[in-house]
């Protein structure tokens, strides 16, 4: 059953003559270019904001009929269908939650969304430091501990913002997390958007809604089968208004959404609920036998066991550092020359996503491609001084934002306020953060620090820019 693909074929079927939007009027006047990508049939049901295909804003139909199916599926109260990307989830999850005034625990390596969400609500930061495999040179997650230590020294939080698995796979322990957070009558929000298919394992991570968060957001699309820029906001119901969730879902997204994204998201629920364990099943064991193989090969190291964390196995992380290459110099060996594509590169690492799409031929092929991976002499390991204080904002995104600003040179920088983010790669952990104070301590792990910086206007970070 897919309540939203059944509308749209039933309109489709009508022989209607149209005369709405789309301009291309169910492909009649669409380029042959655009029938090529999309087909015939695909341009005949790309219509949207007819009566029997609902609208997303005030869901009373297929469309609510296809969220509440895949709120069943995953175990939430309710899901609402983004066609924003997760980036408008999770700035649904702050601004449906906090307002101005409200502080908010975040991570220090947060995804920019959260930054665009604070902006919107007004709410304050309370930075959470990071763990770091330091022989990996790679971020962990927010420990229990962290979260334990941060509840005591900033018990007038609201919420607490964590996002797990990260983009390494690496999880929190939600669970753990979720009796601290509720305990102390705080929100748990989770950026979810690498764990859509969690569920579907027993041998993978602890869904966030499984685990007791209150809100969760996830991109389908990542590791699922729906399109690009797709993704599902779950929310359990008890410590959240669920109503004014979705009044902040709705003024985020498009008031024109594009019916074969959310048809895609039906879709992606429909495969999930038929035949989800057995495909994400099929997807960990090949991981795992890709791990194994991977051990053998000279110089590449595989991230595996995570000591305070759980792991997903789907994301394989491979640390290249013993074959001489930088992880951005191993990744354009094998896009140029070798022709495999890896999800990301980093100062030592690649990492490649496993999902119910791979085979055995497939990851035979990433296999005999890593093995060519040419031997340089060592390089030092990359440097990666990692920022650790718990700290709280001193003026909130949405005030740094409407600053007026100024350059000052770094030592001029010590006791102002940051107006842009200052980060390194590796470890990919901000030192600073829009509205937080330099410190005389910041200012010298920057000059210690070597790498590529990301986030700053002056690339060698010989002035910052603060706030006037």
């Amino acid at each position: 059953m897919t309540p939203i693909v059944a509308a749209m074929k039933k309109y489709s079927a009508d022989a209607v003559t149209p005369f709405h939007t789309p301009g291309h009027k169910q492909g009649r006047g669409a380029h042959e270019l655009l029938r090529e990508l999309l087909t015939t049939e695909g341009l005949r049901q790309e219509v949207s904001l007819m009566e029997e295909l609902d609208d997303l804003h005030e869901p009373h139909s297929c469309i609510k009929a296809a969220q509440d199916l895949a709120a069943r599926l995953w175990r939430a109260d309710d899901c609402l269908f983004m066609v924003n990307g997760t980036t408008a989830a999770v700035q649904a999850m702050i601004f449906g939650t906090l307002q101005a005034g409200d502080s908010v625990m975040i991570p220090r390596n947060a995804h920019r969304s959260v930054i665009a969400g604070l902006i919107l609500s007004g709410a304050m930061p309370i930075f959470l430091p990071v763990d770091f495999d330091e022989e990996l040179c790679l971020p962990l997650n927010v420990s229990v501990e962290t979260i334990g230590r941060a509840i005591k020294k900033f018990p007038q939080a609201r919420a607490v913002l964590l996002v797990s698995p990260n983009y390494y796979g690496v999880a929190a322990d939600l669970p753990r997390i979720a009796e601290l957070v509720h305990a102390a009558g705080m929100l748990l929000l989770v950026d979810e958007a690498h764990g859509a298919h969690l569920p579907f394992s027993a041998e993978l991570p602890t869904s966030a809604i499984d685990a007791g968060a209150d809100l969760a957001a996830q991109s389908t699309h990542k590791l699922l089968g729906s399109l690009t820029q797709t993704s599902m906001l779950m929310i359990r119901r008890g410590f959240v208004d669920a109503e004014r969730v979705k009044r902040a879902a709705s003024l985020l997204q498009t008031t024109s959404p594009n019916q074969l994204l959310l048809a895609s998201l039906d879709i992606a629920r429909l495969q999930m609920e038929t035949d989800g364990r057995r495909l994400i099943g099929a997807a960990v064991e090949l991981s795992k036998n890709l791990r194994g193989e991977l051990k053998n090969l000279r110089g590449l190291k595989t991230f595996d066991a995570v000591k305070n964390f759980s792991l997903d196995v789907m994301k394989v992380t491979v640390n290249v550092a013993g074959t001489g290459l930088t992880g951005w110099e191993a990744e354009e060996i094998l896009r140029r020359e070798l022709k495999v594509q890896c999800e990301l590169s980093d100062a030592a690492n690649l990492l490649f996503l496993i999902t119910y799409a791979d085979s055995v031929e497939t990851t035979a092929a990433l296999v005999d491609a890593l093995k060519l991976l040419p031997c340089r002499p060592p390089k030092p390991s990359p440097q990666s001084l990692v920022p650790s204080p718990l700290n709280a904002a001193e003026l909130s995104p949405r005030e740094t934002f409407y600053a007026p600003v100024e350059v000052v040179s770094l030592k001029e920088a010590v006791g102002r306020i940051c107006a842009e983010e200052v980060t390194f790669y590796p470890p990919g952990i901000p030192l600073l953060m829009p509205g937080e104070k330099i410190s005389a301590q910041t200012v010298e792990l920057i000059r210690q620090s070597h790498g590529r910086v990301i986030g700053a206007d002056d690339s060698t970070l010989a002035t910052l820019k603060v706030v006037r």
